[in-house]
């Protein structure tokens, strides 16, 4: 592999970026996408089954002459991160990649069995889990991916607000859950995440002001009210509405009231 004596990243998160050490490497789109595609799939593969997932609508015989024709445009620096083969290609293994050492961090946040580390609760952990992966790129392959990604950090996200949330580290905590509620404002268990943080905080009026946001895009966006269990963590807060009772008016016919 070229330049050796520095470490190479594929950065897939929040957009592709080939890095070595600080200095990025500048690609073609076509490069990009080559080295994207083995990337995020991470074992060797056939070139019948790369060139069939890069070019789904393409005849066999066309999308395997389009993966050839890709692989010899491709750049002296990027052919020099590939393992060529007779079985396939892929990458060489001294090639890091972001997504999978983000995914390995929302894995141990995840974990029921082993608590994670302070090195994984930290605010360097939010950073690393606040980007979609590869956002404007629309392969079926990638969004395959992408939405698997997404459903990974945002669990990760809420079970790292929470972690936050147990050592009394609020401003942190609010910090994942307001990322999880970027990233999907209509996911319950974000605003659910939000709110604890601003209630344990003592921060009852920005609890208030955000489960009224989001019970107010819920309405809007599907039709339908949020869970009793979010409720409740409210209830306390929400303002009375009066209350309606029948009093008997001049003429003998009962009428309503607010009280």
């Amino acid at each position: 592999m070229a330049d050796s004596g520095r470490r190479v990243f594929i950065m897939l998160l929040g957009g592709f970026r080939l890095m070595a050490a600080d200095e990025q490497i500048v690609l073609s789109s076509g490069s990009e996408r080559l080295l994207a595609y083995l990337a995020l799939n991470r074992t060797t593969v056939t070139r019948a089954v790369m060139a069939a997932q890069m070019w789904p609508g393409a005849a066999e015989r066309r999308a395997q002459a389009s993966l050839r024709s890709a692989l010899a445009r491709l750049d002296g620096g990027g052919r020099a991160l590939l393992r060529v083969d007779s079985s396939g290609l892929g990458l060489c293994p001294e090639v890091g990649v972001d997504v999978e050492e983000a995914r390995a961090l929302a894995l141990r946040l995840l974990d029921p069995l082993e608590p994670p580390g302070d090195d994984d609760v930290c605010t360097g952990s939010i950073r690393r889990l606040s980007d979609g992966l590869l956002p404007g790129w629309y392969d079926e392959w990638v969004l395959a991916a992408s939405d698997e990604w997404h459903q990974l950090r945002l669990h990760a996200l809420e079970a790292l607000s929470g972690l936050f949330l147990k050592a009394g580290r609020f401003a942190e905590a609010v910090s994942a859950a307001s990322v999880a509620v970027r990233a999907e404002p209509l996911r319950e268990s974000a605003c659910a995440a939000l709110v604890d943080a601003h209630l344990a905080e003592g921060n009852q009026a920005e609890a208030l002001r955000h489960f009224q946001v989001f019970e107010r895009n819920l309405s809007d966006e599907l039709g339908i009210t949020p869970t009793p269990r979010l409720h409740e963590r409210v209830a306390g807060l929400l303002p009375r509405r009066p209350s309606l009772v029948r009093t008997p008016s001049r003429r003998g016919h009962a009428r309503m009231t607010e009280r």
